[in-house]
């Protein structure tokens, strides 16, 4: 089998959702001083490639530990939407993949936008689903939906209408995906197995596809 990894490195220089801080990542111990190595990790749940649990904004609504393990990976899907244009994914630009999303259990939005990753052009400008869209994917059996980019939102949303609707339907969301684009056209099982947190709003990944040789 051939293992994609779908992540982005976590560092202290990352891009950070607006609001938030940076990671800190400190040599706690090391092998020169200590006789073994350990680092100290201070981030929030967000960062990075990460998971957001319904509970991430619905009151009362599932957190990751609520979740059976088996909801965080599954057959996948890419939708190439990267020649899209305007600012909005519609139903029509997502239609061409529907007899093949009757068969997977995560949508994984390729736009092309995690060439950005490290500009500030990444926050900004990027297509969204339109609020139709989001609720047409609801109506397949998928467990999650994935994109490329900092949010399933505008960065500026206070409303945020896509995260709202895929959590009404107690989906998950897979944000800050990298190397959608080697996954076109190709059958694989997508992984994104979070931290096991108490009551967790959500997790940094190490999102992968799996493929079948």
């Amino acid at each position: 089998m051939t293992v994609i990894d779908l992540s982005h490195f976590i560092s202290e220089s990352m891009p950070i959702f607006p609001g938030t801080e940076p990671p800190r990542i400190a040599d706690a111990f090391t092998i020169a001083k200590h006789g073994f190595a350990e680092k100290s990790f201070q981030l929030f749940s967000h960062v990075g490639t990460h998971i957001d649990a319904p509970g991430h904004i619905l009151p009362g609504a599932a957190t990751l530990d609520e979740l059976a393990v088996d909801r965080f990976l599954g057959a996948g899907l890419v939708l190439d939407v990267a020649a899209v244009s305007g600012d909005k994914i519609e139903i029509a630009d997502l239609e061409p993949y529907k007899e093949s999303l009757n068969g997977v259990e995560f949508a994984l939005l390729h736009s092309g936008w995690a060439r950005h990753w490290g500009e500030d052009r990444y926050f900004s400008s990027y297509p969204v689903l339109s609020r139709d869209a989001a609720q047409w994917l609801t109506g397949f059996r998928l467990k999650g939906f994935g994109v490329d980019m900092i949010s399933v939102d505008e960065v500026e949303s206070t409303s945020v209408p896509v995260h709202k609707v895929f959590f009404a339907n107690n989906m998950i969301i897979i944000e800050n995906l990298d190397n959608l684009g080697t996954l076109l056209g190709k059958e694989f099982i997508f992984s994104c197995l979070p931290l096991k947190i108490p009551a967790g709003d959500g997790s940094p990944v190490r999102a992968v596809a799996i493929i079948k040789e």
